[in-house]
């Protein structure tokens, strides 16, 4: 089963939860959904009316608490801790798990010592280890690790939830690569109909030089055939002529006086 599969069964079953409480009952399934070690996307709890409703009550912390799991990162969680119910070391590896999918999203190769910053890892070897046992192989990054350039190289990273007003930018980028695409579109079709013109115009200069080349042929063949008759009529004539002066070069009869 792909971890999108995954997702998509843990984001329904807390969805119907987090539907069926409220208040104070909700802060133990944000607390679990925070902690779920197959879950990565919250966006769709947080759309449930009854933990919306959180806003401005005394658990509005929990509320806090998950927006910060749908698009904050461990960074984040440090500036505001004081302000959040302290997290569980499940929620504290779910959030480190959650800043390296927002760091492959920004960079498709992550520096060693950026990573060991953002993570609180002191050692590369406790920072690959991470990377390995928590990331890829729980399905979420896919990518190469290079000790010798102290770098890993990304190659797949899951998707995050979208923050708020991200979904017009991303509108807009798809907008602009739709335009583009046309564009590109539109002057591979006008390369197509060049092609063709220039091939009809190739293939009508082929057929012209074709029919030249046969005309000069017959013109040849026609040419070669008088030059041979003329040659016969010649041969012919000079036959005539050596019968002619043999016929006179024979030895005519003298005739004698009679005395």
């Amino acid at each position: 089963m792909d971890i999108e599969q995954k997702q998509a069964e843990h984001i329904e079953f807390f969805v119907k939860q987090a539907s069926a409480l409220k208040d104070s009952a909700l802060t133990s399934v944000i607390v679990e959904a925070t902690s779920h070690p197959s879950l990565f996307a919250f966006s769709e709890i947080l759309s449930v009316p009854s933990v919306l409703e959180l806003e401005g009550t005394v658990n509005s912390v929990y509320l806090d608490l998950l927006r910060l799991f749908a698009h904050g990162t461990w960074s984040d969680y440090k500036s505001i801790a004081g302000r959040l119910p302290q997290l569980v070391s499940a929620q504290a590896l779910k959030l480190k798990q959650l800043t390296v999918l927002t760091l492959a999203d920004t960079s498709k190769v992550l520096p060693y010592d950026q990573l060991m910053q953002e993570l609180d890892v002191t050692n590369v070897r406790e920072l690959e280890d991470f990377l390995i046992n928590e990331c890829m192989y729980v399905g979420i990054v896919r990518g190469k690790l290079d000790q010798l350039k102290r770098c890993f190289e990304v190659q797949f990273a899951a998707g995050r939830d979208l923050r708020p007003g991200q979904l017009g930018n991303m509108l807009q980028t798809l907008t602009d690569w739709l335009t583009t695409s046309d564009n590109l579109l539109v002057s591979i079709q006008e390369k197509i109909k060049w092609a063709d013109t220039m091939s009809e115009s190739d293939r009508k200069h082929r057929k012209e030089v074709e029919e030249r080349v046969d005309e000069v042929k017959k013109s040849l063949s026609l040419k070669a055939d008088v030059d041979f008759r003329g040659h016969e009529e010649i041969y012919s004539e000079s036959g005539g002529v050596m019968d002619y002066e043999e016929d006179r070069g024979r030895p005519k009869r003298r005739r004698h006086p009679i005395g």
